[in-house]
């Protein structure tokens, strides 16, 4: 049989907000079975302070294997920050993505990172997602230089589209953005923000694709436990995905 490749998908750790607990839980879960990687798809603080990030930061030194990130609107400054959160959106996410992020070259898996937090939007809700033409390019560009990787995950924040979770993404351009990404060959888009974790197997223009969403290791709990999700990639048997709950 061939070989395995293990990735832990965690979100929405939220320092600020963090509960203690499932961490040292997820830590320990990590150190038992050392997957491939750690991928955290955003929201790694509650209000984006430079406090928050030194606890992300000191938290994420600590698991003892390579570890991938995505920015979540609550990394960028907090509304009463606005100067800093209009003109220097990444400042403080950028600074703790250098430190914690070393090179991850895995042999079957691509892993392809798609922004779509929004420092500014047309909306009352700038905590919805949003997909920018730049943001887009970057990631299909992204999945053409991997085009040999069996697997190429797409990984972001916000939910491309809706998975019948309690809380919503609204996504603006999510849809376009999936047909896009299914066209460049992803295999499964890697998501956060609702909370709750779900996998969906979807038909776009005729391909499949997967939706991913970890839930949360934070005390801001939905409809679920904290959770991450332990996605094994084996080239006879594909992509398996299971979510580990705390309690």
């Amino acid at each position: 049989m061939a070989a395995s490749t293990v990735l832990y998908h965690v979100s929405d750790l939220h320092f600020g907000y963090e509960d203690r607990d499932a961490l040292a839980w997820f830590l320990a879960e990590v150190k038992r079975e050392r997957p491939a990687a750690v991928i955290c798809t955003g929201d790694l603080t509650m209000r984006g302070s430079a406090r928050e990030f030194a606890l992300a930061q000191e938290w994420l030194e600590s698991v003892p294997v390579p570890v991938t990130l995505e920015p979540g609107n609550h990394d960028v400054p907090y509304y009463h920050h606005m100067v800093r959160r209009l003109t220097r959106p990444y400042e403080r996410y950028r600074a703790l993505e250098a430190a914690i992020e070393g090179e991850l070259d895995l042999a079957d898996v691509a892993l392809v990172p798609l922004n779509t937090v929004a420092r500014a939007q047309f909306r009352l809700n700038w905590s919805k997602g949003r997909i920018g033409a730049a943001d887009l390019d970057a990631a299909l560009h992204g999945l053409a230089v991997q085009a040999d990787k069996p697997l190429r995950l797409v990984t972001a924040h916000h939910p491309l589209v809706e998975a019948d979770t309690t809380a919503t993404a609204s996504t603006r351009g999510g849809k376009a953005a999936l047909a896009a990404l299914v066209r460049a060959g992803a295999s499964a888009v890697l998501t956060g923000h609702v909370h709750d974790a779900f996998d969906l197997s979807l038909e776009v223009e005729g391909r499949p694709i997967r939706l991913i969403g970890a839930g949360t290791l934070s005390q801001r709990l939905r409809s679920t436990r904290p959770s991450y999700n332990r996605l094994e990639w084996n080239a006879d048997t594909g992509l398996r995905v299971g979510r580990c709950q705390l309690g």
